[in-house]
């Protein structure tokens, strides 16, 4: 499929936020990178649990537990269906990316790692795929077991240097942590080559797909990755929930990372005996709504069709790419060979955060700021970008309206 098949208007139709006004002017939401917005299935998915099925799950044998627990566990089928995972126990539900992250290093880092093993990074991962790392390893620099931490390069343009990372693989390196799309950047990295390299040497491969998984078709076992983690809020969902993806073999050879209810079998005071996967690590009662709106907005985004998804921002790509050289002192800050539906930019006169108000004024949404990726700031030598993402609800008139806007914002610094 085709974007010449893909009705955006009619797409813009299932979400009510576009009715709204934003100072008096129809909201352009440019900002969907970090956070979209939902459509109404989900909305409904979410309030129909809370107003009709409400009950705790996985515990109780009466009707609405019964109803509740069917519906969050056929969630977790929707999204390893999704993905393309083996099983559903490869399917962990988390508070969102950043807490699988951590669970992942503080659950297989803790186990696995010992003294001189070395992990790797790219210089353009968001904050919640480095913080995890370094607490891991000033916890284990405490137990006499020192891991590094290396760091992948990227060129100006923001393009993955994949033969620089090859030189940084040996045995050494037990894990790569790192992102499918950049977001910051927009960066696509070969992902698939990335996990190829690694395994050679027998590392295992962990994926930051928030800003993939929305906008593109992804097979966790096609990629090969050994993990892989993404939030629901990214895809169209409700917030405070997220999915761990990891291979079943390695599931069974992980602690649990917390502890509590559902995760155990039994429990006595000597001694606990934990649940079977994936409930192991899924402690206490879960976001049971939000699993469930979790499992709409996939059903949505596959309504749609990934492929006019990703056909349909590719297009609203190029046309903003081809109308930013209209606005003075524009500098783009990314421009990767393979690149997203996310730019970011400076301009000459005007501060990121001043952009970011004028613009509002209009009632056009960007993100102003270092984008939790202050690594990428550093290395683009700036303090702060402006950035503007693509949904599969933005148009090539949010384009121009904001086009229209960063002309306001050098007439206002001129």
């Amino acid at each position: 499929m085709t974007s010449n098949f893909y009705d955006v208007e009619r797409v813009r139709q299932d979400f009510p936020i576009f009715q709204k006004d934003i100072n008096g002017k129809p909201l352009i939401f440019l900002d969907t990178a970090a956070s979209a917005q939902k459509p109404q299935a989900v909305i409904d998915a979410v309030s129909r649990c809370y107003s009709e099925e409400y009950a705790n799950i996985h515990r109780g044998v009466y009707y609405l537990s019964q109803i509740g627990t069917i519906k969050y566990e056929n969630a977790r089928k929707t999204i390893q269906k999704f993905i393309g995972a083996a099983s559903e126990k490869e399917i962990i539900f988390v508070r969102g990316a950043t807490e699988a992250i951590n669970l992942v290093a503080q659950s297989w880092g803790r186990k696995f790692l010992k003294a001189g093993d070395e992990i790797i990074l790219s210089r353009m991962e968001h904050h919640s795929n480095i913080v995890p790392w370094q607490l891991l390893k000033d916890q284990m620099a405490d137990d006499d077991k020192d891991i590094i931490i290396q760091v992948a390069p990227i060129d100006q343009k923001g393009n993955f240097l994949f033969e620089e990372y090859e030189k940084l693989l040996s045995e050494k390196v037990k894990l790569v942590s790192i992102t499918h799309v950049s977001n910051a950047l927009g960066t696509i990295t070969p992902i698939k080559d990335i996990i190829k390299a690694a395994h050679k040497v027998g590392a295992l491969v962990l994926v930051d797909g928030c800003q993939a998984a929305p906008h593109m078709k992804v097979d966790v076992q096609e990629l090969g990755a050994d993990f892989y983690v993404f939030s629901a809020h990214k895809i169209y969902g409700p917030t405070g929930v997220g999915v761990l993806y990891a291979r079943e073999e390695l599931l069974s050879q992980m602690p649990p990372y917390h502890g509590g209810g559902d995760m155990i079998r039994s429990v006595t005071f000597e001694k606990t005996e934990y649940n079977d996967l994936p409930f192991k690590f899924e402690a206490g009662t879960p976001n049971i709504a939000g699993g469930i709106g979790f499992a709409a907005a996939l059903e949505y985004v596959t309504g749609l069709g990934l492929e006019a998804v990703e056909a349909h921002e590719a297009s609203l790509l190029s046309y903003a790419l081809n109308k930013t050289p209209e606005v003075k002192g524009f500098v783009l800050r990314g421009a990767a060979d393979h690149q997203a539906g996310i730019i970011s930019f400076t301009m000459d006169k005007a501060h990121p955060h001043d952009i970011g108000t004028i613009l509002d004024e209009s009632g056009i949404s960007i993100r102003a700021g270092h984008h939790c990726a202050q690594p990428v700031m550093d290395f683009m030598k700036v303090p702060a970008m402006a950035r503007a993402s693509f949904g599969l609800y933005t148009t090539k008139e949010d384009i121009d309206r904001l086009i229209e806007g960063l002309h306001k914002v050098n007439r206002i610094f001129s």
